[in-house]
């Protein structure tokens, strides 16, 4: 006999959504310290064995972050990632075929604050990344430093975030039976001090390691632009100069994470919180352009296809910009 379950009420999804993208956070401003506090308290208690083992394990599994990772199938399809897809919602949208016997090189763009879009498209089954694209394994780079941690490493790695240096980036791209993408968030932590609704600011002008990773491993490379990625927060204004910003540079340049002042609404009101607004984000992943490898390309090689790749993101926004309500007038600005 077979067993049907009532749809659930939409007041219930709606607090279902709001809870998955608050462990979503949490996740990543929260569980990082609790890990790491556990890990030390454990030594102090009766449970000493526990983190005793997972220090050997941890010394012994220290270069798996940069050899790929440790994906997860069982955490990348988790319902409650498809409770956060919902809540704002967050779409994936393809616009040209991935060759599976093919590595690829993705540029994501923007940061935005806390990078949703990313995060979810590619570390989560919860858009149909293998649906859209059969055949291809993403990883997403993260900073090597969340993978100093405890547990948290562990966790972060089960999604498919690998570490963000050269070693790791070419382990993957140069995996010789191809089906691999690895997508890097080029502005990276600096851009996400100018992530606020209305911003189309991008820090890229000068970012060319990544064009010079995939013209030595001969791998393609991919825009995709995430449309609505900085529009589900606000950020306490900083411009260039202000003591804020200054500030937040100087503890960029310490700690290697820039540290923007946002919020939106809260859990149970409307006003205020560190709850993302629900505004729907679409990342549109790009067509491929082809790069011939060289293993010592030179800087005319590496602007002529840093500028190509412009322009192919400048095309991908301006093409589809009005199906997310962009106005006419705004364009992609390179800083």
């Amino acid at each position: 006999m077979k067993v049907e379950f009532a749809p659930l009420s939409l007041p219930l999804q709606r607090r279902l959504q709001t809870a998955s993208v608050a462990q979503w956070i949490f996740s990543f401003l929260g569980l990082a310290q609790c890990c790491t506090a556990a890990f030390i308290a454990l030594f102090f208690t009766r449970f000493w064995l526990v983190s005793t083992l997972y220090a050997a394990w941890w010394f012994i599994d220290r270069e798996t972050p940069s050899k790929g990772g440790r994906r997860s199938h069982i955490l990348r399809n988790c319902i409650v990632w498809r409770y956060m897809r919902d809540y704002f919602p967050i779409t994936l949208v393809k616009t040209a075929e991935l060759d599976p016997r093919q590595n690829y090189l993705v540029g994501f763009h923007p940061h935005g604050v806390l990078a949703a879009g990313a995060f979810l498209n590619f570390c989560t089954e919860a858009s149909g990344f293998s649906t859209l694209f059969p055949g291809i394994t993403p990883h997403l780079m993260m900073l090597s430093l969340w993978f100093r941690i405890p547990f948290f490493r562990d966790y972060a790695m089960s999604g498919g975030l690998v570490a963000s240096d050269k070693e790791s980036a070419s382990y993957v791209l140069q995996k010789p039976e191809g089906g691999n993408l690895l997508a890097i968030i080029v502005g990276g932590a600096q851009e996400a001090l100018d992530a606020r609704p209305g911003s189309f600011t991008l820090l890229l002008k000068n970012r060319k390691g990544f064009v010079r990773l995939a013209i030595q491993n001969g791998t393609p490379l991919v825009p995709a632009f995430s449309f609505g990625e900085n529009d589900v927060f606000d950020q306490v204004k900083n411009p260039k100069g202000s003591w804020l910003r200054r500030i937040q540079h100087w503890l960029q340049k310490i700690m290697g994470i820039s540290l923007p002042l946002f919020h939106a609404r809260g859990i149970f009101q409307y006003s205020f919180g560190l709850i993302p607004y629900r505004r729907p984000i679409c990342t549109v992943v790009g067509k491929p352009i082809p790069v011939q490898k060289k293993q010592r390309p030179s800087e005319e090689e590496v602007d002529q296809v840093h500028q190509k790749y412009l322009n192919e993101l400048s095309n991908l926004f301006e093409k589809h910009k009005a199906k997310y309500n962009v106005p006419e007038d705004s364009h992609l600005e390179f800083i």
